[in-house]
């Protein structure tokens, strides 16, 4: 994505360390895409957000601390999905019976990655759209 479009469109919301987070970051995030008006790409977009939230409860978030998630729309029909959380390493992709997140991200995203961030790091991935993400009601 071009560095210099900004965000038209955000939304965060901070969960506790626990496995009913990932299902609250889920319907969040659906609740987000009805209100911006996306109705493209949503189950991937939603797949996503289970797989980045479900690695950063088992991987990265330390006892006692939370994740943030924040989506985003921006002007040139990309959504953003990023989960911040506060522990060590990096994320990849892993094999064997487990690992196999990053591979679905890899796999549904037009892109991914990790950016470091002071405590953890943020993963985040990227989908394009054919058409603008609408806008939203006021207070929305």
């Amino acid at each position: 994505m071009n560095p210099t479009i900004q965000a038209a469109l955000v939304r965060e919301r901070l969960y506790l360390r626990t496995p009913r987070s990932v299902a609250a970051a889920r319907q969040f995030t659906r609740d987000t895409l009805q209100v911006w008006g996306v109705a493209d790409r949503t189950g991937d977009l939603l797949l996503c957000v289970s797989e980045l939230a479900t690695n950063a409860l088992r991987y990265g978030v330390p006892p006692g601390r939370g994740y943030l998630l924040r989506l985003f729309g921006f002007e040139d029909a990309t959504l953003r999905i990023e989960v911040h959380d506060g522990g060590p390493g990096f994320s990849r992709i892993a094999g064997g019976p487990h690992g196999k997140g990053l591979t679905l991200v890899t796999a549904l995203a037009d892109e991914w990655g990790v950016l470091p961030r002071t405590p953890g790091k943020v993963v985040w991935c990227e989908f394009r759209r054919a058409a603008r993400p609408a806008v939203p009601p006021a207070g929305a």
